[in-house]
């Protein structure tokens, strides 16, 4: 088994190996966006131990989903003569597994895999009731490992693991399969032998993020540019139209779902709560407060605390980033083929998009930043800085704000560039301007730094020295 297709999954290995080993039956819940390699990992990992294993179908009825358990029991059921009968219902189904479940003969502890579970546990079935009473009743009582997965991240979190029901504190283990990192995902192609330059890879990770089902069909010998072309832009392209099925296969009404998404797409510095209700045309109420959770939850979202604002002026930012360059670049665009993304990359709406994309990476690598400035063993706290301008008053956003435990506190600038990036006079006091309106509406006693993040550096210049004191390049965000 090749080490390589555990790239960023180390955690998550041994938390299912340890499960193989422990003295008890473990009720292990995997979640993790559309495509991330969740069932790859569980097959992987426990490709020897799984006695069963069943995948819900998605918008079928329960008839269907119990006629589908029927097959896959049959195909796994090696010593029963004849076909066992299709369930009436859960019920019987669990029960029927129980019963196979209890001849299977294994020095070995087994292993149950139940994927996209939501799309079983439809509304009107009794999935969940019968899972939890095959659990409580029989699984918890025999030493094996169940595993309940699916990309609804939101959906087995509200429904599994915080059950008030037959399944409340039963999760022994929760995995979130999270995607790649940029050093991940520059380990990931290496070890398909493909060689793209740091600059490369995240150009291709602004398109596609750190999703490995995408990152596979990046082809060797032609370069970012080409590459995406082929899998976004092409007829056939994986990526071409991803966005129409991916909400779809999350959420049971998307449309409100990808009505934030789209609204949050728009805005550069991110939304309020209020913001987003307006833009994205859905009522206020606590159904609002779900979808943003939801998708927060599921990856699509981030919500980050502005510093000296209520928690109900957070703001929330676009940070899927397939997503956001769909919008940007393949919706309702008659472009495709070849050269296509050659073309779009030199206009206006490239510089703005890259901007945006650059600057959701680093909010998630804020680990490594801070690594950076070797300051990880600091304590710190980031929040993100809003202060609205007024007919007397300047305003100023500042997206990443990092305030440590030593009595300094970084702001932090974000610039993608394709060079050196040189400081102009009018920035130089552009950035002085927006310390000093943080110190100011903050009255902070601590010292304030300004940090730059930029792709290839910065060139010093007289307008630099002295106002920068930190310069972080993409380097550092791949440690």
């Amino acid at each position: 088994m090749k080490e390589s297709i555990f790239i960023g999954r180390r955690k998550e290995k041994e938390i299912l190996n340890n499960a193989l080993i422990s003295q008890e039956s473990e009720l292990i819940a995997i979640v993790g966006r559309r495509r991330v390699g969740k069932t790859f990992l569980i097959n992987t990992v426990y490709q020897n131990e799984i006695v069963f294993q069943l995948t819900g179908i998605q918008n079928i009825g329960t008839q269907q989903q119990l006629e589908n358990f029927q097959r896959r029991l049959n195909k796994f059921d090696k010593i029963k003569n004849e076909p066992r009968p299709k369930p009436k219902n859960w019920f019987d189904a669990f029960a029927q597994l129980e019963d196979f479940l209890e001849k299977q003969e294994s020095n070995q502890k087994k292993v149950v895999f139940l994927d996209e579970v939501s799309w079983m546990a439809s509304p009107k079935s009794d999935f969940l009731s019968a899972f939890g009473y095959f659990w409580n009743s029989w699984a918890s009582l025999n030493n094996i490992v169940v595993v309940i997965c699916g990309s609804a991240t939101s959906w087995i979190v509200q429904k599994v693991v915080f059950d008030t029901g037959g399944l409340h504190n039963r999760i022994t283990q929760y995995i979130q399969v999270e995607p790649f990192t940029l050093a991940e995902t520059e380990e990931y192609l290496k070890s398909r032998y493909l060689n793209f330059t740091r600059y490369q890879i995240i150009e291709l990770y602004m398109a596609m993020g750190g999703i490995p089902h995408y990152l596979k069909e990046i082809k060797k010998g032609k370069s970012a540019i080409q590459n995406i072309d082929d899998i976004c832009f092409s007829k056939l392209g994986l990526l071409k139209n991803e966005f129409s099925k991916l909400y779809p296969a999350l959420f049971r009404f998307p449309e409100k779902y990808i009505a934030v998404i789209r609204a949050l797409a728009t805005k550069k510095v991110g939304m309020t709560r209020n913001e987003i209700i307006t833009k994205a045309k859905i009522p206020n109420g606590g159904a609002t407060s779900k979808i943003l959770e939801e998708l927060e939850q599921s990856s699509f979202i981030t919500s980050y605390h502005a510093m000296n604002k209520k928690k109900k002026e957070k703001l929330f930012r676009l940070t899927d980033e397939y997503s956001l360059f769909y919008l940007h670049f393949m919706e309702d665009k008659s472009n495709e083929g070849r050269g296509t993304w050659q073309y779009l990359s030199q206009t206006q709406t490239y510089k703005t998009w890259s901007g945006y994309a650059f600057e959701s990476i680093c909010l998630k690598h804020i680990g490594q930043i801070k690594k950076g400035l070797g300051i990880f063993g600091v304590y710190s706290k980031t929040a993100s800085f809003l202060k609205k301008g007024t007919k007397t008053e300047k305003g100023t956003q500042i997206d990443l704000v990092i305030d440590r435990n030593d009595k300094v506190i970084n702001l932090v600038e974000v610039k993608f560039y394709n060079k050196e990036f040189t400081l102009t006079k009018a920035y130089a006091a552009q950035l002085q301007e927006k310390k000093w309106i943080f110190e100011s509406s903050t009255q902070t006693k601590k010292l304030t730094t300004l940090t730059l993040i930029t792709t290839f550096g910065i060139k010093e210049n007289e307008h630099s020295l002295g106002l920068i004191e930190n310069v972080l390049t993409i380097d550092d965000l791949f440690e």
